[in-house]
């Protein structure tokens, strides 16, 4: 059934296309056939015209009705479809069960790249819409800390949020929701397995048709759990 929905949502114009000439040939054909139907003098000829007529009228139904079915899906039941029908499992398998924990596969990827330092800039970051408070750019974290922020968009579908170390590009996500916040906790992020050092973590927003906004990343430093 997603599969369905996707090729609704994705060849929506397509569909409307593809209707439109089949209508213009379809009413055409009915037009002619009613016409030829009144004209018709002999028995035989008023049968024919009458069959035409039947064929032409349902073909044309058909179309009316495939129009107004894809009219009704693309306006109002895919737009309120949550963001999983567009994703693929593995994405909903880390909104079903956040953890707040890395796991041990991502752990052993960080501790393979080589510690980097960076400064304190965001990245993509838009007060109200994407945004990180707290941590704050530049801070140092340690233990397990609740991470402040607001997701708040237009045709809202999920958030999620995720670090990797500096300067790499092996983002493990932490946790993820499905509700808006502003200004509020995000989530929680328990820390205290990583190896102390420069990472950068980032909160990505997709909306209900699958589509990710871009990333607010924010660098932050791990430090001992003392």
């Amino acid at each position: 059934m997603a599969d369905f929905y996707k090729f609704l949502a994705s060849y929506e114009v397509l569909i409307y296309i593809l209707l439109a000439m089949g209508g213009l040939f379809s009413f055409r054909w009915l037009w002619r056939s009613w016409q030829e139907w009144q004209i018709a003098v002999y028995k035989l000829e008023k049968e024919f015209s009458m069959r035409r007529l039947g064929q032409s009228a349902a073909i044309s139904v058909l179309i009316l009705t495939v129009f107004c079915f894809e009219f009704f899906m693309a306006s109002f039941i895919i737009p309120g479809l949550p963001a999983e029908v567009f994703l693929s499992t593995p994405t909903l398998d880390f909104i079903s069960t956040p953890t707040g924990t890395l796991s041990a596969e991502m752990m052993t990827q960080f501790a393979a790249v080589p510690a980097q330092t960076q400064g304190p800039n965001t990245v993509g970051c838009v007060p109200g819409q994407v945004d990180l408070t707290s941590p704050k750019a530049g801070e140092e974290v340690k233990g397990v800390i609740d991470l402040i922020g607001t997701v708040n968009i237009s045709n809202f579908g999920f958030y999620k949020y995720e670090v990797a170390p500096a300067g790499g590009d092996s983002w493990a996500t932490i946790s993820a929701d499905r509700t808006i916040k502003v200004e509020t906790s995000l989530g929680r992020w328990d820390t205290t397995a990583l190896t102390p050092g420069d990472y950068q973590l980032r909160l990505v927003v997709t909306d209900n048709q699958g589509v990710a906004l871009p990333a607010c990343v924010i660098p932050i430093r791990v430090i001992p759990n003392q």
